[in-house]
């Protein structure tokens, strides 16, 4: 499920939640719905375009990863992992999420 966020100071972003419910990705701040909505629709791509994971290690040995688009605009980021590969998991289940999504048209 995807979930669409107004924020204090008037950003939209959205999460992508497992189907328990957990946020398992969470985007950047947008300035308008409209904006996040297109990026929200253009995830229903994500197998046809060439989407970068950047995976990094956070200063007390977490490690999360960064979702760019292929132009490298960072789309949105992970929670934390306490290891790589609980990270390399949610890369994959991330993966698996939006393909869900997509077969089901819930984008």
């Amino acid at each position: 499920m995807i979930k669409i966020n107004k924020d204090d100071n008037n950003t939209y972003n959205f999460s992508l939640n497992t189907t328990s419910g957990n946020a398992l990705f969470y985007s950047v701040g947008f300035s308008s719905e409209e904006e996040v909505r297109n990026v929200v629709s253009g995830l229903n791509m994500f197998d046809k375009q060439q989407y970068i994971f950047e995976r990094k290690t956070y200063h007390r040995g977490n490690f999360l990863f960064n979702l760019n688009d292929k132009k490298g605009q960072l789309i949105g980021n992970s929670q934390l992992y306490g290891s790589e590969a609980g990270m390399e998991n949610g890369i994959k289940n991330l993966k698996k999420r939006i393909a869900a999504l997509n077969n089901s048209q819930n984008l």
